[in-house]
């Protein structure tokens, strides 16, 4: 597909939305490969497990993407439900720096054979995974849809540039 059809299918604006499907997607990957592994089948479980994390690094792209264009999002609720909302956001933030090299050291770890390290890492990786993954969809649905968001002036425009500032409407 070419960068102007990729475009043209997708604006940064989308982006949050995307986001939170591939979140959902990765959820229900991770379920479905938990599952399979206790039912041992271990080549089913290995395959769906791969792919939550080929999700897991598309959501970490398009992320990046988005809070490299759109600029700073701030949350619009209230306060007692701000509170709550950074409470999760700050959970979710602190976890998911982790996820990336946990995911990748179990991935290794079951690729190579070696079950013992595999299963113990596992057993962290996968409650923190899937928390940051649920964590993430509940984080989008408060902060675009329950409560309407505040957004800032974009530091970047798409090609790189500085954003023009904005002059107040009067």
């Amino acid at each position: 597909m070419s960068n102007a059809l990729l475009m043209a299918a997708f604006q940064v604006k989308d982006l949050p939305a995307v986001n939170a499907a591939l979140n959902a997607l990765a959820t229900v990957l991770l379920v479905v490969g938990y599952v399979l592994i206790k039912q041992r089948r271990e080549q089913a479980h290995k395959r769906t497990m791969l792919a939550a994390f080929g999700v897991s690094v598309v959501f970490l792209v398009c992320y990046l993407i988005y809070h490299r264009y759109a600029g700073h999002v701030r949350f619009g609720g209230p306060s007692p439900v701000r509170e709550v909302y950074y409470a999760l956001l700050l959970t979710h933030v602190l976890l998911a720096a982790t996820v990336p090299f946990l995911a990748v050291a179990t991935i290794y770890q079951g690729l190579a054979d070696n079950r013992p390290a595999h299963r113990r890492l596992a057993r962290w990786t996968f409650p923190i995974w899937l928390y940051v993954s649920i964590t993430g969809v509940v984080i989008y649905a408060m902060l675009y849809h329950l409560y309407p968001p505040v957004t800032e002036q974009p530091t970047m425009n798409a090609s790189g540039a500085a954003a023009p500032a904005s002059t107040p409407e009067v």
